[in-house]
């Protein structure tokens, strides 16, 4: 529960929650043999759906896949890249975003009518749906490390396949694919290179 009143600024975290969430936060291609229970990815779902998003549409679902059975219909989408992290991952989260999100805006936007702002315009329901539905995905990562998960986040993969496959009514739409468990720390990479502020940002 929050203890933080109106008039008090928010606390910077301390050196443990900013390592565990990125400085050590990383992306995982090896995992360690050891289930995810459902309690977690459940944690990880209920704090990643208060990031913010566009008129709170939430555009985003989570489909876990977990079992052998559900992987095999993933593997044949895969680049050859992809295909053996994945295989190996307890988990892995088709992050996919909903082409009729704008029906729950009455619930999850009740003070405007934002449903019509919507309803038959769809290049802005992919627009704003993929946006924000890539923030939620965002969340997510950030969320499941704080939760004790691991994330080895992917593009590599044929979106055409993965949609026939898992939503053919075509109300779902994949965004990206991101593995989940505990990480193989020995199987890591040395973290490349990032762009300095000056080189990525500007202030004006």
């Amino acid at each position: 529960m929050s203890t933080r009143s109106d008039t008090t600024q928010p606390a910077r975290l301390g050196a443990e929650a900013l390592d565990r969430l990125f400085h050590e936060g990383r992306t995982y291609n090896g995992w360690l043999p050891k289930r995810v229970p459902v309690a977690a990815l459940r944690e990880a779902y209920e704090l990643a759906r208060l990031g913010p998003t566009s008129a709170n549409a939430s555009p985003a679902r989570f489909v876990f896949l977990e079992t052998e059975a559900a992987k095999a219909r993933l593997l044949p989408a895969l680049a050859p890249l992809n295909v053996e992290k994945t295989k190996t991952a307890p988990v892995t989260v088709i992050v996919v975003w909903d082409t009729e999100f704008y029906e729950k805006l009455p619930r999850l936007f009740p003070h405007a009518d934002m449903r019509s702002f919507f309803a038959g315009k769809p290049a802005l329901i992919e627009e704003t749906a993929f946006r924000n539905s890539s923030l939620e995905g965002g969340y997510f990562i950030l969320a499941a490390r704080a939760v004790g998960l691991d994330c080895g986040p992917m593009s590599g993969f044929d979106a055409a396949k993965v949609n026939a496959e898992f939503f053919p009514d075509g109300k779902w739409k994949v965004n990206f694919l991101c593995n989940l468990g505990y990480g193989d720390r020995s199987k890591l990479y040395p973290r490349n290179p990032r762009l300095e502020f000056d080189e990525a940002c500007q202030v004006l």
